[in-house]
Parts: structure tokens; sequence; C-alpha cells
């Protein structure tokens, strides 16, 4: 069938949307919208089917070794860049190996202390761990997550020394964080947010280059440190191969969510910042994080669990 009439009549059957993680996670519910949208647009059924382990890259591999015909996508984020260096060894080259769909949005974390700690403000910080090398333990979602990298790189350019703790998992390190075990945390946005307006823990800024509606009062990171910047982002991928077609008919389909007053509220309540655009500059973004957290793998020596 040529490739524009099989675009129009796809999809004829269920798509399935892979997520490398857990039910319950960032990623988990961010598929689930897009699937539930996507659903509603196209009359089939997109259903999210859950592939942990491997640190993203069971469910990653099995998207690119699936037949490249729309019917298997993957719910693509952050960590498929920071695996790219982090895995000396894969199976697969995920630039070459998935096909960017598109770009869906991409959320803050905030640099966050126990309250214990005697700094209100970034700066604060910065000069209290610089005055204790060695001393304060900066906790994250496990080796090689988004957040580790995140803080590393804050380690590397405010010129820092602190003792990285990795949990398996934000929540239990925010657990940690609260009763006073660590003191230091970056971690997106939606974990943390509640207990920093309970004032359970204490915010100081956030890591993207604009203010969060959700927390309009903290800075942003780069305005102590130029040039800092960290934030996941999520999106959907495809086998390398898909038709064009497809690929084009499901970016024109997610981009009309970012105008839909509804799904803008849903990612807005992610503390989301819609990422529209094309596959092409989705397949940038995938390019210049794989880049620039391979930077920082390679300056930190992070070594997988």
């Amino acid at each position: 069938m040529p490739g524009i009439a099989w675009a129009q009549t796809y999809p004829l059957r269920p798509v399935r949307v892979i997520v490398a993680t857990a039910a319950g996670a960032t990623t988990d519910i961010t598929a689930r919208l897009i699937a539930r949208w996507l659903s509603e647009r196209l009359g089939q059924q997109f259903v999210v089917e859950n592939r942990p382990g491997g640190g993203n890259n069971i469910g990653t591999e099995a998207v690119v070794r699936a037949p490249a015909d729309g019917y298997t996508l993957l719910l693509v984020n952050s960590v498929n860049a920071i695996n790219a260096t982090l895995f000396e060894k894969l199976s697969y080259n995920f630039i070459n190996d998935i096909a960017p769909v598109a770009g869906f949005f991409r959320v803050p974390m905030v640099l966050q202390v126990n309250p214990s700690v005697p700094a209100r403000t970034a700066p604060e910080f910065i000069a209290y761990a610089k005055a204790n090398p060695g001393k304060i333990n900066m906790a994250s979602a496990g080796i090689g997550s988004t957040p580790h990298v995140a803080g590393e790189l804050f380690k590397m350019m405010a010129g820092l020394n602190m003792l990285h703790v990795p949990y398996r998992g934000g929540a239990p390190a925010i657990t940690d964080l609260i009763g006073g075990q660590v003191q230091v945390m970056i971690e997106p946005i939606t974990g943390p947010l509640e207990h920093i307006r309970a004032g359970k823990l204490r915010g100081l800024a956030v890591t993207t280059t604009m203010r969060s509606e959700a927390l309009p009062d903290l800075p942003t990171l780069e305005t102590f440190v130029p040039g800092y910047e960290a934030s996941p982002w999520y999106g959907l991928g495809a086998p390398r191969n898909t038709p064009t077609e497809i690929i084009d008919r499901l970016n024109r389909e997610i981009n009309a969510a970012f105008v839909d007053p509804k799904m803008t509220r849903q990612i807005a309540e992610l503390g989301g910042t819609p990422l529209a655009g094309s596959p092409t500059d989705f397949g940038k973004l995938i390019a210049d994080e794989t880049e620039k957290w391979g930077k920082v793998i390679r300056a930190a020596n992070v070594k997988p669990e």
C-alpha cells in the first residue's frame, strides 16, 4: 500500500506504547496521558505496556526489535540519552535505532535541602557546601538517574565536593531527605512539591532556565551557576524505518494536544512545559542531551550498578 494511503488508514488495530519503567512513575503517567489522547484522536486503542528492568534498556530494546509498522512505540525520556554513555555495551544504538516521533513536555527539577541545613538560598548553600567539603550527602533516585547526573553537573559547575547517596527511586530518597539522613537532593518537581509547600523541605532553586509556575518564588539555579540547566523530558519514539507518513501523523496528533485546554492543564499539573515541534526537532533534542550527559558521565566517572 502506498505510504500516504497507509498513513491515512493507520491505525487499523491497537497500538502498544512501551514504557521501560514500572507503573506509577512520571514516565508511566506521561505514557498513559499520550495513549488516552491518541486513542481518542485516532479511533484505536493505544495500550500502555510496562517493561521495566535493566535501567530502561529492556523496554527500549523491545521496541528496537519490533516491526517498524507503527504498532509498537516507545515512551522516550531523558534516561535514554543518559544510558547511551552510562552503559558501555548496549545491543542497540538509541539515536540510530529509534526514530523520533514527537517531544511531549519537559519538567523542572528543584534543588532542595533538609530544613536543618543553614542555607535559605542557593548561594548560601553553595558557600556552606564549600565550607564543608565531603560532609554533605546528596541523595538521588539511583546511579545514572536524571537526578544523579543533574547533581553531578551541579557539583562540577559550582565546584562542590558532596557525597552521592543513591536510592532505588525518588520516593525513598525524599523520605530520608525529610528525615535528615541526607541533606540535599535535586529531584523532579512533582515528587517534593507538597513537602516543600508544607515546609518539610526547603526549596532553593529550580533547574530550568525559566521559573516554575508551581513554585514561582524560587529563582532559577542558572542565576547563580551560569549555564546550568537540567530537566527531564518525555516524548514518543518508534522503531527505525517506521514509515515517515505514520511518524508525521502521530507528530501532528501529539502537537494538537498543546492547544487543547484539558491536555495543557494536565501537563501543567505535572509541572510540564510542552515540547511542540517536528520529529527533527525532537531528534535534535535527543542528540543534544545525549552529548551533554555523556560529558557529565565521563567527567564524573559514573558507572552503572
